[in-house]
């Protein structure tokens, strides 16, 4: 095998497949150049072998770590902010892509640091108790909670929510699965749907200033736009009338 060959196996990603099967292992093949400079090759060499230490893994956890949140971020915040702005939000073409910008990078950036903060903190808790126990997750997200999603913003909110109707399904599962809460015997998820539904339109009808905003905006179109039109053209065409010239 010559030394191009060798360096490419050792610089690209393997797969269960084997070599070149998938097309996670070839694509890479179609942007590293054959003619690889011996100054690149030391560079890989060293790069890869650096990476496969094992004392410098929780190191390297961190950064990659960082990294997964940040590409993460974007890809959950982009599509959300570009629908929901051009959908609920006026303004100028230009002012919506700074808002979609800005919503991304505020997530993206916010999500990464966390995700470096909470294994940075775990991994210090490891070495310094020389073990690692469940508490050390729950003080670590803590700290790093309060270090990176402490303002009470859009973004840090709608995260919060996201979680929270997450964490409640799977405390109420796990307590079932640890026998303190009786195992149902009738499925409950009929009962738990009306009682959010009978909540939420309670509380959007009387009391709809404690409800996020962006959930004010899509229950106002669906229930009180919905009370008002003047002819077929906001009855059926649009939502309301067009502005008279």
């Amino acid at each position: 095998m010559g030394a191009k060959a060798r360096l490419l196996r050792l610089a690209l990603p393997r797969c269960a497949d084997g070599p070149f099967q998938c097309w996670s292992c070839f694509l890479p093949c179609l942007v590293v150049p054959m003619a690889v400079p011996p100054q690149l090759r030391a560079l890989l060499l060293a790069v890869n072998a650096l990476l496969r230490k094992r004392r410098y893994h929780a190191a390297l956890a961190m950064v990659k770590g960082f990294r997964n949140g940040a590409v993460y971020g974007v890809k959950i915040r982009a599509p959300h902010a570009l629908v929901m702005t051009f959908l609920f939000r006026s303004g100028s073409l230009q002012e919506k892509l700074r808002a979609i910008l800005q919503a991304t990078y505020t997530h993206s950036r916010n999500l990464a640091c966390f995700v470096f903060a909470y294994k940075g903190l775990c991994a210090l808790q490891s070495h310094v108790q020389g073990e690692t126990y469940q508490v050390h997750s729950f003080l670590a997200a803590f700290i790093g909670a309060l270090l990176v999603f402490r303002d009470n913003s859009n973004i840090n909110s709608q995260i919060n929510m996201y979680l929270l109707s997450r964490l409640l399904f799977a405390l109420c599962r796990l307590g079932v699965e640890k026998g303190y809460i009786p195992e149902p015997r009738w499925d409950p998820f009929p009962l738990l749907t009306g009682i959010v539904w009978g909540l939420v339109l309670w509380l959007f009808e009387y009391h709809q200033r404690t409800l996020q905003p962006s959930l004010q905006s899509s229950m106002t179109y669906l229930y009180q736009d919905s009370d008002v039109w003047h002819d077929i053209s906001d009855f059926l065409l649009y939502n309301k009338s067009l502005p008279s010239k």
